[in-house]
């Protein structure tokens, strides 16, 4: 089982997206708050040129970038909450056999201190984040390594996520998934996944083995 982790375990998008908000303005580029909301879950080798047109490996790329980052610690990251029932979800499928990773847009230092707010590192078997990726989602790229990571392939592995991004890289991986409406995507803009719910409370109140595959 391959997790994202923003808009799926914890509550954080809107988070995201107010931290690029807040930086994009400091450096003179005023963008609307809804167009940076339905870029959140690409990381931001995608994001910043698609809103802007500055590549990320430009010396003003990684200065928004850095920026950002340092924004969303200090400023929002204390703030953000699991949704409900994750750590209750991930032991009740990590019991019934299945190796737990996740594959994020999330720089690694973001991505482990997601996961303290979700209260579920102890039960991630493998991280994989924007580090270790040329290409964050819906580039597939972070899926693969976490299949390679677990040891799993696209016929044992199942996704969850939250956003286009999510179901357009599973694709792409050939791997199915379970997509969520917690991250504030409509059932259309998640159209391609195996099953859609409200949150992970959702998805434990409806919970089978069988919706995941069989565990490995």
């Amino acid at each position: 089982m391959i997790f994202d982790v923003d808009g799926t375990l914890v509550d954080s998008n809107d988070a995201h997206a107010a931290a690029w908000h807040d930086v994009l303005t400091e450096f003179g580029i005023e963008r609307d708050f809804a167009a940076i909301r339905r870029l959140i879950g690409m990381g931001g080798d995608k994001l910043l040129p698609k809103l802007t047109g500055i590549s990320v490996d430009s010396e003003d790329g990684q200065r928004i970038v850095e920026r950002r980052g340092r924004r969303f610690r200090q400023a929002y990251l204390r703030d953000l909450r699991p949704f409900p029932g994750v750590r209750d979800l991930l032991v009740r499928i990590a019991g019934d056999g299945f190796r737990l990773g996740v594959a994020s847009s999330s720089k690694k230092d973001e991505l482990d201190a997601l996961l303290d707010v979700a209260g579920v590192r102890d039960l991630i078997e493998r991280a994989t984040s924007s580090d270790d990726v040329g290409a964050s989602k819906p580039d597939p790229d972070a899926l693969h390594a976490a299949m390679k990571k677990l040891r799993a392939s696209p016929e044992t592995a199942t996704m969850v996520g939250d956003t286009p991004y999510d179901v357009e890289a599973a694709a792409r991986a050939r791997v199915p998934v379970i997509a969520l409406r917690s991250g504030g995507w409509s059932d259309a803009d998640l159209a391609g996944a195996r099953a859609i719910f409200d949150d992970p409370r959702d998805v434990l109140a409806h919970y089978a083995p069988a919706l995941f595959g069989a565990a490995s």
